[in-house]
């Protein structure tokens, strides 16, 4: 695989192919609500490899009644109970819509695993079982895509010393991040366990270099859209009528009396 661009992508060039990659995402949406395709996206990733940031890439210029972002906490002791897949099975997209799911059931093949969340055999047997679930999945007609963005170790370390003093991304720094940084080479190993027990034929695992996160994103959004088998949609144009002067009203009369907020820009 090829190393990633020594030169960081400039915001401007970022900034121009970003648009018309959202053009083509409004394309697509009105395909899928048009054909009632069924769409799973899962991003997967080390900590700070951008994984955030390429998903509101994806979803800041679309409805949200069709990309729906998927981003479930730690499980609840009564999920704990339940079989592995079935918390995420349940957000699975209905017709027209499309799943984006920021981390999803290979938790159990990654902070599972080396954190000890799960046991060995728990791992094993999900390694074994998880490209027969897909399989059904792809079969029952979903469109499965499945994006590692991979973060080099310098850059994530970059990042991570960038989040402890940035009040605006403190937030993103919570002490599984700190450990995950402390055992990089274990998520390595469990990495490449994943990657050699489910990147199957029917669905396969796409790797995104993502040191530079602007060329991670397009990238990402890019193959996204040569994945999927959309066309463009001929839509009606839309006239506004004209406005009814019947029964004509002053709208600003229930206004008086109620507390506006200062306006202070």
């Amino acid at each position: 695989m090829a190393n990633a661009p020594a030169s960081r992508m400039k915001r401007k060039d970022y900034e121009k192919e970003l648009e018309k990659l959202q053009v083509e995402l409004c394309h697509l949406q009105e395909w899928v609500k048009a054909t009632q395709a069924r769409v799973i996206i899962l991003f997967e990733g080390r900590d700070a490899a951008g994984k955030g940031g390429t998903i509101k890439a994806i979803t800041e210029k679309v409805s949200p009644r069709v990309f729906r972002v998927v981003a479930l906490p730690a499980p609840s002791d009564r999920e704990k109970t339940q079989m592995f897949i079935q918390r995420y099975m349940q957000h699975f997209p209905a017709a027209g819509e499309i799943v984006i799911f920021d981390r999803s059931w290979y938790n159990r093949a990654g902070v599972e695993y080396v954190m000890g969340f799960c046991t060995p055999a728990e791992h094993k047997r999900f390694l074994e079982l998880c490209p027969t679930v897909e399989h059904y999945v792809v079969e029952a007609g979903i469109i499965l895509i499945k994006l590692w963005l991979e973060v080099g170790m310098e850059e994530q370390e970059r990042r991570f010393r960038a989040r402890i003093n940035d009040p605006l991304r403190q937030w993103k720094l919570s002490p599984m991040d700190t450990e995950s940084y402390r055992r990089w080479y274990d998520y390595s190993r469990a990495r490449d366990l994943m990657f050699k027990a489910t990147s199957s034929k029917h669905a396969p695992w796409h790797i995104i270099r993502s040191d530079d996160k602007r060329r991670a994103r397009l990238n990402s959004i890019s193959h996204i859209l040569d994945l999927i088998p959309y066309r463009r949609v001929r839509r009606k144009k839309v006239k506004l009528p004209k406005r009814s002067t019947k029964g004509r009203y002053n709208d600003q009369t229930g206004l008086r009396g109620m507390k506006l907020v200062a306006e202070r820009y």
